[in-house]
């Protein structure tokens, strides 16, 4: 019996809208640490906004929201959820370094997994913990780069990139500093978190900070200064798993 990608597809997206919006705890914290970055009135891009949990957050404290989301199942969400909100914007595009287009990898089971990076891909079929997963559709999605959003849009308070091992290549589009952003990172994929702080410290004079996993709250009382962060990166526990690095300017 054939099994049709669209329904797995569905499937997966549901998963994630049961992880994402259910959880009020977890919203509560991500609420928290989203203030101190985003004022009511202010703007924010969501890079990966997947189901759109930060999104919700972001709308909570008040704040218009631009949604960058590639994954069509994940964009079908999106409209159900926000189309009624003037102050949200989506986008069904990726971001990279260059406008143009790029290959999506998608996981219809596991679709918070989907990635444009082969390299992602790569580590992640070499990882423990990470057996059985599988990137079994590719479709071509425009790019545009983070430059461009903020030429069409302005420039955000507060940028979020959760794009699965393609954080530096995102943030490699930016040419001018932002006053704070975050980026995920995972411990079987250490390069392309360092590669994305070192373009951070090329851009501007930004301290960091981290969160883990999904615990959404600052691991250090105190914001770090890149080499510090840098250290941290290289030395964390394979145990973490993931994470966001959390930078602003000084």
């Amino acid at each position: 019996m054939s099994v049709n990608p669209q329904s797995t597809a569905a499937r997966g997206i549901a998963r994630s809208l049961r992880i994402y919006y259910r959880d009020k705890p977890r919203a509560s914290r991500m609420d928290a640490l989203n203030a101190v970055f985003a004022r009511p009135g202010g703007m924010v891009f969501d890079i990966g906004a997947h189901v759109g949990d930060r999104v919700a957050s972001f709308r909570r404290l008040g704040c218009r929201v631009v949604a960058v989301e590639p994954q069509p199942a994940a964009m079908r969400a999106l409209r159900l959820l926000y189309r009624h909100d003037n102050d949200v914007t989506l986008l069904p595009v990726a971001i990279s370094a260059v406008a143009g287009n790029v290959k999506l990898h998608i996981n219809t089971h596991n679709p918070t997994i989907s990635t444009l990076s082969p390299a992602f891909i790569a580590a992640a079929n070499t990882a423990p913990g990470w057996t059985g997963q599988h990137w079994d559709r590719v479709i071509d999605i425009q790019s545009v780069t983070l430059d461009d959003l903020v030429a069409r849009h302005g420039a955000p308070d507060f940028v979020k990139i959760d794009v699965e091992g393609f954080e530096a290549e995102a943030i490699a589009g930016l040419s001018h500093p932002l006053r704070a952003l975050s980026f995920e990172f995972t411990t079987i994929q250490r390069d392309c978190a360092l590669d994305a702080l070192s373009r951070l410290v090329r851009l501007g004079d930004y301290a960091f900070n981290v969160s883990i996993g999904e615990r959404h709250v600052f691991e250090h009382a105190e914001f770090m200064s890149s080499d510090d962060m840098a250290g941290f990166l290289r030395s964390a526990s394979e145990d973490l798993n993931s994470g966001d690095v959390y930078a602003r300017l000084r």
